[in-house]
């Protein structure tokens, strides 16, 4: 029934890292959960840096790959910072061989520099080059944090989207979904804002602007922008229902509360907000016709 777009998995799972944060879940932990929920293929990212957890090799995704056809589809990445930690790095020969091992797109950025930064948009010249589509996490800042530093308004993405024309970018994280509404502070790029969503934000106006913009639903930021007010939701998931894909994000051993979008997708689907074809775009189809997995 649904493809998740954004998961992490461990084959042998690290210890949780100090001050109590939970590890990820095992490759068999979180298969096991998506029998339960109906989920029925996930694209699975390596952690390619520490800033947020233990680095992760492509070459154990592309083995969990192996070992479970039809059920995981390998993204890689290549740190931008690679073979030489400079803005003329060679990464397109990486990011190449990795596309004749079976990675479907990159991902998940994560690094924490400016989405500008030379040494990124060197990455991002050659994931165009090697069209493959990336997948981005968005920050409000350098130090403290993890992924691509960006401003309120994401001018740094736009910029990025006209630069390279080509290039799919899956973008998501609280900075990104944040932006569903007009921020009444800036602090609401951090967290999860509450409440009515108020005017037009950068990602409405950013999705009918740029074709090589799509919305990752994953994580608590995806479903909140939608449940924080299910009247706009129902307007949004009609209107870029050929750009929106479902998502997890799963950062912990799941539960049974780890399924909010999927109950809240079903509940709009069974109550006709949405129409069944809007249903399995978001769910499903928008991921298989992305990504040409048929």
């Amino acid at each position: 029934m649904f493809i998740d777009i954004h998961a992490h998995a461990y084959r042998i799972v690290p210890p949780a890292l100090p001050g109590g944060a939970m590890p990820f879940p095992s490759i068999d932990e979180l298969l096991r959960h998506y029998d339960r929920i109906g989920v029925e293929k996930a694209v699975l990212m390596p952690l390619m840096g520490p800033e947020f957890y233990m680095p992760q090799g492509n070459e154990e995704v592309l083995e969990a790959a192996r070992n479970y056809p039809g059920r995981i589809i390998p993204f890689a990445m290549v740190h931008p910072h690679a073979v030489g930690n400079s803005p003329d790095a060679p990464l397109g020969e990486m990011m190449r061989k990795y596309k004749e091992l079976g990675a479907k797109g990159l991902g998940e950025a994560i690094w924490n520099m400016d989405l500008d930064d030379p040494c990124s948009l060197n990455f991002f010249h050659h994931a165009t080059e090697n069209d493959l589509p990336v997948t981005i996490h968005l920050a409000t800042q350098i130090g403290g944090t993890y992924g691509l530093c960006d401003l309120p308004g994401m001018p740094r993405l736009r910029k990025l989207l006209k630069m390279f024309p080509d290039l799919k970018i899956f973008a998501h994280s609280q900075v990104f979904w944040a932006e569903i509404s007009e921020l009444n502070h800036p602090d609401e790029r951090s967290g999860y804002p509450k409440g009515p969503v108020t005017g037009e934000g950068a990602v409405p106006q950013m999705l009918r602007e740029f074709p090589n913009l799509y919305g990752d639903l994953s994580a608590g930021s995806g479903c909140n922008a939608l449940s924080r007010d299910p009247e706009h939701a129902v307007k949004f998931l009609n209107e870029f229902q050929d750009k929106l894909m479902f998502g997890l994000d799963i950062c912990r051993p799941p539960n049974e509360n780890t399924q909010p979008l999927v109950n809240f997708l079903l509940k709009l689907r069974d109550e006709g907000g949405i129409t069944e074809e809007v249903f399995q775009k978001i769910a499903r189809k928008n991921a298989i016709r992305i990504l040409k997995l048929e």
